[in-house]
């Protein structure tokens, strides 16, 4: 589990965009959702949406083209990616969770703090990301990659890509 948090490291202009009281929705609680998802036209509720897990563990919600970065004012999240949500039986539930951020690059042991901060507002939720993606920096050329299929190769070099994630190592 990575508590200490994973760093921005996406674009440098996206988070020198950011300013202060920029932030995703705080969803705390199963009432913060309500409230949120009752102000969210219906079409957008079919769409995912952009989230982020803080350091202080609680969920934030964005608009789905909202940069990662800007969701979390600019901080270290826990977890970071693409959410999208369903209603069944009169009760709210997710439908479909990535770590899809390609600005912080979460491994996939973010989803125990997905799972908690999901847990703390009372949302159904699948055992795991319905969607997996695997970053990895290149050793080589220091490029981002995602890992397709297994192949931990780097697209930008060819050199080889690290089994163990190494996206931020200050993390």
């Amino acid at each position: 589990m990575n508590e200490r948090g994973f760093r921005y490291v996406g674009p440098a202009e996206l988070r020198a965009a950011v300013r202060t009281g920029d932030g995703g929705r705080r969803i705390g609680s199963a009432g913060d959702f309500e409230a949120w998802a009752g102000e969210q036209p219906v079409a957008e509720l079919a769409e995912p949406f952009t989230y982020v897990v803080g350091l202080d563990g609680v969920l934030r919600l964005a608009p789905r083209r909202s940069e990662h970065v800007a969701c979390a004012g600019g901080q270290r999240v826990l977890g970071a990616g693409e959410i999208g949500f369903v209603r069944e039986t009169g009760r709210w539930g997710v439908g479909e969770v990535s770590n899809q951020s390609t600005g912080y690059c979460p491994d996939l042991t973010s989803w125990a703090a997905v799972a908690r901060a999901l847990d703390a507002v009372g949302l159904r939720r699948p055992s795991g990301f319905t969607y997996e993606v695997v970053f990895r920096r290149c050793t080589g050329c220091q490029e981002y990659n995602i890992v397709r299929e297994d192949d931990y190769v780097c697209v930008f070099c060819g050199g080889e890509l690290p089994t163990v994630w190494n996206v931020d190592p200050t993390a």
